[in-house]
Formats: C-alpha cells, structure tokens, sequence
C-alpha cells in the first residue's frame, strides 16, 4: 500500500491510517504464530497481539496530538475533559483471528464533542482501507464508494451479530435473525462489525443490525456508512449515537423494511436462559 505521507489529506486522517495500517500489518505478521490468551468473559477473549496493536496505534497518535484523549478496548477511557477523542479497537474479529478465519480488522474513529469526524478501518488481510471525513464522501483504498442499489428486502444480503453474552442476555437477536432470514435473500454472520458496516458503505452488504455494540465497534464504521449514502439508526428508525446499544444500518432504500421486521420480532422471544433450564 502506497505511504499515507504521499496523500493529501488532512494530518487527522493521515496519523490515523498510518497507525491503522501499522497495526494491522503487526496483526497479520501474528496471525500464524502462538499467542497468550485471556478472557474478558465466559467466550469474550483477548490476546496479547491485541494489547501489542493498541499500544502501536496510541502510541502513533499521541506523538501528534498529546492533548487528545482516548477510549480503547483493551485500555478503556481516558481523561474526562477533551475536546477531542480516538476511539480505537485495535483488533475486532478477535475470535476470528485467534481462528485463522482471514476476517477482522482495526478500527479508530476520531470524535470530538459526541460527533464522529473521521472513520478508519484497515482489513490487512485483503489491504482494504475504508476511510471517511464527516461531509467529504466514503472512500475504499482512495475509490469513492457508495451503498447498494437494491430496492427490496427479499433481494437483499444483510449482515448481523451476537454478543459474547448473548446466551444470557434478555435479547439474544436469535428472533431478528431468523425473521430476517425469512424476508432477505440471504443473512451472513462474519463476526466483525466494523467490516461488516464498511461492506454495507461500499454496498456489498444491503443491510446490517446488532445488539449490544460498543462504541469502538461502531464509531469508525457508522461514519463510513453515512458518508457512503447510507442509513444508520436504532432499531426504531430514531438517530443513532456510537453509545447507544442497537444498531441498524442500511443503503436506505430498505431501511423501513429493516425495520418493520425488527419491530415483529419483538413478539418473539428466544431466551437461552430459558432453554438451558
């Protein structure tokens, strides 16, 4: 990939892909090799290559902007009173990655109040960079990308999710999933958020939802959509915020059918708690 440092573009945007880019290189340099492992949950893992990207990426945007403050996976939140902040997974598809399944990535957003400005997100396997600047177009390795096309929900390819508790959680998306199966083409599950939202921008996906999101998940990757032409909102079809924890997003023209399924399928209710008892 040619050197970011060669492309015009604003010195927020250019230290964010470089630092996406030389982390994402650092985790496909590790795919194939032993990696310490620990958990954050029941199925919810980290592994020191994530701790190792993270480090990579802060350490990149820190030497330009000291000042700015950060909210990581691994690291968490930091100083309270900013003006601006980078909001960064390091690696999402940890489960994937820890798999040799060649889907995941790494995600840094830059937000300043509680509005998202930049979005970047690096697949190092297919060297795929998805980047955006609020108000300036979505881009895919420096082409401009746009959502789909597709008029109908039964033509449509969606995407989903499940969260690491979802056999504890009072929603699990298993009833989403299976209306969406009933009214889409097709629904996939490829186990990385941020990919997924960056397929529905450059119109590969028609559609995506999930539950149970964090902000690094979604903040790079939202933005991309929006400025790629696409929808992003709750599952009400009320706006959406990179804190909130329902996503849906869409090329538009399905958006309302998108919703009316999720709205149905609230009057079907899969509890795994129910079902191990």
């Amino acid at each position: 990939m040619r050197s970011c440092s060669h492309l015009n573009m604003s010195l927020h945007k250019r230290c964010a892909i470089e630092a996406a880019v030389k982390a994402g290189k650092f985790i496909k340099s590790n795919l194939t090799k032993p990696k310490i492992v620990s958990y954050k949950g029941e199925i919810n893992l980290v592994t020191n290559v994530d701790r190792k990207a993270e480090d990579i990426i802060i350490r990149k945007l820190e030497k330009s902007f000291p000042s700015y403050s950060f909210l990581a996976e691994e690291r968490g939140a930091g100083s309270a009173n900013y003006d601006y902040r980078w909001i960064i997974d390091p690696l999402d598809g940890t489960t994937n990655y820890m798999h040799g399944f060649p889907f995941f990535c790494t995600s840094i957003a830059l937000e300043k109040g509680n509005d998202i400005i930049l979005g970047v997100v690096y697949d190092p396997i297919r060297e795929e960079l998805f980047c955006a600047e609020k108000g300036r177009g979505a881009f895919l390795n420096k082409r401009k990308i746009r959502v789909s096309k597709t008029l109908k929900l039964k033509n449509s390819l969606l995407g989903t999710g499940f969260a690491y508790d979802f056999k504890n959680a009072d929603r699990s998306n298993m009833e989403n999933f299976i209306n969406f199966i009933m009214h889409a083409r097709a629904v996939r599950r490829a186990g990385s958020a941020a990919l997924d939202l960056c397929y529905v921008a450059c119109g590969r996906f028609d559609g995506f939802w999930e539950l149970d999101l964090y902000p690094w998940d979604t903040s790079a990757a939202s933005l991309i959509v929006k400025e790629g032409g696409g929808i992003v909102s709750k599952f009400s079809g009320k706006p959406y915020s990179q804190y909130d924890k329902e996503i849906l997003a869409s090329n538009g023209k399905i958006h309302s059918d998108m919703i009316k399924v999720l709205n149905e399928a609230k009057q079907i209710k899969i509890s795994f708690k129910e079902i191990k008892k």
